[in-house]
Formats: structure tokens, sequence, C-alpha cells
């Protein structure tokens, strides 16, 4: 299926989230309600914006519902019901991350509501949404998607209860679940039901049934409640056939059978430049009485690409956008910069150009056609058939920098070191010229098993890149810090384990003032580790288990830390001696916006 080839609507400043609204469009129905635990924010990092906007641009009139109140489905009925179905999703993050840190405390904050108040979606919001919708419009076709659903496609470790769940399809009673970038599989799916026609065998989609292509045969929900390692097959199996892209996948659940379509295949360059080139207000919903702290965050970004190579095992970016790097051309890019710089709040800063790593714009792989065994493009080493051009990536954010109207331009989505050491020479203009002072990175830990295990490059590399990092930022006459990402009680990590990477910060006077603790995330083969207690090869491994255990390792870095359940990463000085902290600005990799401001405490 191509993307686009349907005659479009005419695209509004806003989707509608009222009947009044869709009166001044002429709608006297909807094809198609969005239903999201998110507030709506119409930019292009949302992902209930990029798919209303992909609906209409195929001629589907699209509404959208956010946050609606759970205790009866009033909120659902406002603009009545939509021909065709309803799209559920949890949001930017899954539910269960957004309302607890890892030690199962509540949060204090959401970003992704009105005036950052927590509480503003339920628990496990995928469930409860399509409940809610099932009481407002029997019948009525439910949709799941985005990163709470796509990640909870099959049989999955449920850390909050410390159980297994069944796959989310059948846990929340919908139709269908989209998983992975959703633009694809939703199209489809309103066009087959348009035509009157069923929904099995979208590629991106799950769906329940028993009659399906032989493909990969999934431990059943019953063998992996039996036997935590059949999830760690289970894991790794649901890997291969994301990265092989052309396999079905199957799961027995006492007599049902869950289908897990092939992935959608990666949106083209001329696609993504067409999807990215629709009319987002980059605004919140005037709706809205209050401001939005995500907006603050990621109104002045820009997305160059989708996919992470990295594959690291603690991470889902992989399993959900897919390991194959799909970009936008340099024009669709600058496209949107003027854009930016035309709207009235711009004020000359471009926060980033990038995607889950900055540095993989561009990446292709030499053997994409071909199946691939690999579960990381980045480690044991760097494949030699992944091909990065970053002296056009630097190009990039020089002719970015050059558009009238802009001043500077950052990769808050920061840079992957290991790749980034490929091309010495494209290093040293990133670091002259685009760190604002602090760049993120990624390192860890120190302990090399424990990196193996993380599927991260060994502690020699980051090394390398520190040493590369002072030289450069001294002969540029800048002050410059990394802003190191570390984490705790990862499986297999032990509390000597710990007390190293101490005393290998201590070394250098580095004082990190927020660590992660390691949460099992649905979906990670990290989270495979720590509820079989093995690797991905079968082997036993030491897991802080109870919270006890984990605070404990927590607390060998954070010693004065009361609560011990902080991430704001430190921003060190690469040098022996240097000492310096203060909070990172941007997204971190579990999703949730961190503050610019000192003062701002997010636990997680």
């Amino acid at each position: 299926m191509t993307l686009f080839a349907s005659p479009p609507l005419p695209q509004p400043h806003f989707l509608p989230m009222t009947r009044s609204e869709m009166d001044r469009l002429g709608w006297d129905v909807l094809d198609v309600l969005l239903v999201s635990g998110d507030a709506y924010v119409d930019h292009p990092s949302f992902g209930t914006a990029l798919l209303g906007r992909t609906l209409l641009a195929h001629g589907f009139r699209t509404g959208i519902v956010t946050q609606p109140r759970w205790t009866q489905p009033d909120d659902l009925l406002v603009m009545g019901r939509p021909r065709l179905f309803a799209g559920v999703s949890a949001g930017a993050i899954d539910s269960m991350l957004a309302h607890y840190t890892a030690f199962r405390k509540k949060r204090s904050e959401d970003a992704y509501t009105p005036g950052g108040r927590a509480g503003a979606r339920p628990n496990r919001a995928c469930i409860v949404y399509t409940n809610l919708l099932r009481q407002a419009f029997p019948g009525l076709t439910v949709v799941l998607g985005g990163i709470e659903a796509s990640l909870r496609r099959i049989t999955h470790y449920d850390f909050w209860t410390d159980a297994l769940r069944k796959p989310i399809l059948l846990d929340a009673k919908a139709d269908i679940v989209v998983y992975g970038m959703g633009e694809r599989p939703i199209v489809e799916i309103a066009q087959r039901l348009h035509a009157g026609q069923g929904l099995q065998g979208i590629h991106g989609t799950v769906s329940a049934g028993e009659d399906f292509e032989a493909g990969l045969v999934l431990p059943s929900h019953e063998d992996m409640l039996a036997d935590p390692r059949a999830l760690m097959r289970a894991t790794l199996m649901l890997e291969t056939q994301v990265h092989g892209g052309v396999m079905w996948a199957r799961e027995k659940v006492g007599a049902r059978t869950i289908a897990v379509a092939p992935p959608a295949k990666p949106l083209s360059t001329a696609e993504m430049d067409t999807l990215y080139a629709l009319p987002f207000s980059r605004r919140a919903h005037p709706h809205y009485g209050q401001p939005i702290p995500a907006v603050e965050m990621i109104r002045d970004s820009i997305t160059s690409h989708r996919g992470c190579g990295g594959g690291c095992s603690f991470c889902t970016l992989a399993l959900h956008q897919g390991r194959r790097i799909a970009s936008r051309s340099l024009g669709s890019i600058l496209d949107e910069v003027r854009r930016m710089t035309a709207m009235p709040e711009f004020k000359g800063n471009i926060s980033d150009v990038g995607g889950p790593s900055a540095n993989m714009w561009g990446a292709v792989c030499a053997k994409a056609e071909r199946p691939c065994a690999r579960a990381s493009c980045m480690t044991p080493r760097i494949c030699p058939h992944f091909r990065m051009d970053q002296q056009a990536h630097l190009d990039l954010l020089r002719t970015v920098r050059r558009v009238p109207g802009v001043r500077n331009v950052r990769v808050a989505s920061g840079v992957r070191f290991d790749l980034a050491l490929q091309d010495l020479k494209a290093l040293s203009g990133y670091l002259r010229e685009f760190v604002g002072g602090q760049l993120k990175i990624a390192p860890e830990h120190v302990c090399d098993h424990v990196l193996r295990l993380m599927r991260k490059p060994g502690i020699r590399v980051f090394e390398e890149f520190l040493t590369l990092f002072a030289r450069e930022s001294h002969r540029a006459g800048k002050e410059q810090y990394v802003v190191p990402y570390l984490m705790s009680a990862f499986p297999g990590t032990t509390d000597e384990d710990m007390r190293a990477l101490a005393r290998w910060l201590a070394q250098r006077g580095w004082q990190p003032r927020q660590v992660q603790c390691f949460i099992p995330i649905p979906g990670a083969v990290a989270t495979a580790m720590y509820h079989a207690g093995i690797t991905p090869d079968g082997k036993p491994i030491f897991v802080a288990r109870s919270d006890e255990e984990r605070l404990r390792q927590h607390r060998i870095l954070l010693p004065d830390e009361t609560r011990g359940q902080g991430r704001r990463p430190s921003a060190s000085r690469p040098t022996p001696g240097g000492r310096r902290s203060q909070t990172s600005a941007g997204p971190g990799r579990d999703g949730i916006p961190r503050a610019r401001n000192r003062n701002f405490r997010n636990e997680t």
C-alpha cells in the first residue's frame, strides 16, 4: 500500500474536539474517532496528531477526544458515533510508567497533561478506554495502538503486579491492535472498513482467530506461565520477526490464537516528506486553559528519522520503530525549519534535529533485502553493512543553521558515541558547533559484562569518546559537559558492579545527581532477563528483584538520596578533577520530558 494515494480532505488548523468544530468544517459525522491519554498537541512528535492528519489526508473525517473521564462514557459522545472505528492510545508513554516510579511510587506530575497535573489518565489506559467505548458505541470497531498496546502485543511481564499478562488484544477485548509506527496500518484499516472488508492480514497488526499463515510459533501463554524461561524465547522470537520483517508469529492463549502479522513496511523518504509536510500548527489545542509542559520540550524540535540500529536490551525503540532507519530528505527538513521560523513564538533556537539517536539520519543497511540474525547493528561491534554518512548529517545541521531566523541548532536527542567515533572529523564538527554546553550520552555502566548484557559498547569505547570530547572542547575554547545516563539494578548487576561504577566516577570527580533504576518495560529483552533470571542464551544471573535490593544498588551511587527514585542525568566534565552537576533538558529515554529548571524533580 502506498501512503497518500487517496483524495485528501482540507486540513484545518486543528482537528476537531467538539461538535461545534465539526459544524464549522461542515462535517455531520466522523469517520474515525481517536482517543488518547495525552492532551492534543498538534505537533508531529505526537502520534495522535500524526495519525489524525494522515487519515484526513486520505479523505477520512477524524476527530479527537483526549483524557476522557473513565467513570462514565459521556466525554466520548460529544461528537457522536464515528462511522468506521475508534482508535485508542494510552499516549506517548505507557500509562503505568506515566503514573509510577521504579519503586512503584505515584508520580506527582504528568508532562502530557494541562498544568502538568498527575492522574488525568487511568492505569492501563488502553483497557479502560476500550471498555468506555464499548459502553458508548456498542458494536463499534475498536483499534488499539501506541506504545502501550504495541509493546503488549504478546504475553508480557507486568512489573507493577509482578505477573505475566495476556496479550492486550484479549485483555482489552479490542478488535485489532496496531503495533509499531501506525500510519500504514491505520489507513488500511479505514479503507477496508469503508469498503466493508475484514481486517485480518494487515501488516503491522495483531488479530485473533484460527486460520493464519505459517511462521514463528511462540510459546503459548500457558507455557510462559509454567516456565519463566519461555518468556525469553518468545521475546527473542518477536525480535527476530521485527528484524526479519516478513514472518508471521502466532501465540496460543487457551483455545484462542493471537496472530502477529509481519511489521508494516517503513515509510519511504518521499512518504516521510509528505507526512511531515502536513500543516501541523505545532501548538496545543486552544481548548486547554493551562500550558502542557511537554510542548515546551518538543515545540522547537524536528524529527529527521525513525528507527534505531542500537537494539539495546533494555530499550523497546527497535521493537516499536524497527531497526531499519527511515529518513526524511534535506529539503523536507529545511521546509519544516522555514515554517518554524515564521511562527511568532520561535526564538531562533532549534533544540533538536534528530531521532532516537541524532547521528543515525540517512543510515542504511547494505543487506536490507536479506534476513538479519543480529540483535543489534552496533554490538558487539558496529556491523559492516550498517552504512552511515556522518559528514552528511553534519552538513545537514550546518545547512539548517544557515536558514534565516535560526540562531542555534542543537542535538538534544544525543548521539550514539560508538558510531560517532567512526568519523572523527564529523565528530569534531558535532562537538565544536552543535553542543550547547551539554551533550547527552548513554554509557549506562562501566563493567563490560554488564554492558554486554545491555548490548552496549565496552567502557574503553566510552573512555575514548570522553578523551576526544575533552580535546575538541578545549581546542574550540568551550566549556562543555557530557550528560551521562547511568543505570542501577540492571539484570546481571551485582552490588560490587555498582561499587565499581561508583569508583570509576569518583576517579574522575563526577557526582551524578540522578540515576535511573532499571524498570522492566513490557517487550524488552532485559525484562525477560529480569523475570526469568537468565541471560538471552539461558545462563543464570543475579537479579536485584526486591525493592530493598534495588534501593541498595541505587544508593551506592546516590548515598544522600533519601527516596532513591530520581532520574535527572548529571552533567559532568569529562576530565579528571572536573565537577559539575545540572539538570538536562528534553525527553529522557523513558519518554518523560525533563525540566530545564535546576529545581525540577521528576522521579522515574
